[in-house]
C-alpha cells in the first residue's frame, strides 16, 4: 500500500511562487476547511501571522488526483541546484504523442510560464529537434517543460 505524500516548497514569498505553480499544474487553492466560513476566519482561530496568510501558498489539484502542494516561507534563499524538480507534461509525452502535436503545446506553455515570472534556463534538443525546455520558477527552482 503506498503513503500519502505532499509536497512542500521553501520559498520567500509563498503567495506569488503559488500563483506560479497554480497556472503551470493546472492546480487551485485549497478549499477553505469545514466548519470555518472563510480562510481568515481559519487564520484567526490558529494564531496564523499576517505575513503567512497566503491562500494561494496552500494547492490542490481540483481533480483530487494528485498530491497538494505547499510554500513555505523562510528567510534563507535558494543557493544551489535542485536535487529533485517538477517535469510538466504538458506535451503529452515524447512516445505517446507525435512531435508535431506535442511541441506547439510545449512552447505555448514555456510562453505563459515565462508571461508568469518563469525563465528559460535551457532548451535541450533531441534527434536534431527541440525536445524540452529546462526553466526556473521566479524563485530559480528548476523544472522541465516537456
Amino acid at each position: 500500500m503506498s503513503i500519502p505524500w505532499t509536497m512542500t516548497f521553501d520559498a520567500a514569498d509563498p503567495g506569488r511562487l503559488g500563483r506560479f505553480w497554480m497556472l503551470a499544474l493546472g492546480y487551485a487553492p485549497r478549499p477553505v476547511p469545514n466548519g470555518f466560513a472563510s480562510w481568515d476566519a481559519w487564520f484567526e482561530h490558529y494564531d496564523v501571522p499576517p505575513d503567512e496568510r497566503d491562500v494561494e501558498a496552500f494547492l490542490v489539484d481540483p481533480d483530487g488526483r494528485r498530491p497538494s502542494i505547499s510554500f513555505l516561507r523562510v528567510p534563507e534563499p535558494k543557493v544551489a541546484k535542485n536535487r529533485l524538480h517538477l517535469d510538466i507534461q504538458v506535451g503529452g509525452g515524447r512516445h505517446d504523442t507525435a512531435w508535431e502535436e506535442r511541441w506547439p503545446r510545449v512552447e505555448a506553455m514555456v510562453q505563459r510560464l515565462i508571461a508568469a515570472g518563469g525563465t528559460v534556463l535551457h532548451r535541450h534538443d533531441l534527434d536534431g529537434r527541440p525536445d524540452h525546455y529546462v526553466m526556473a520558477d521566479p524563485e530559480g527552482n528548476e523544472f522541465c517543460v516537456l
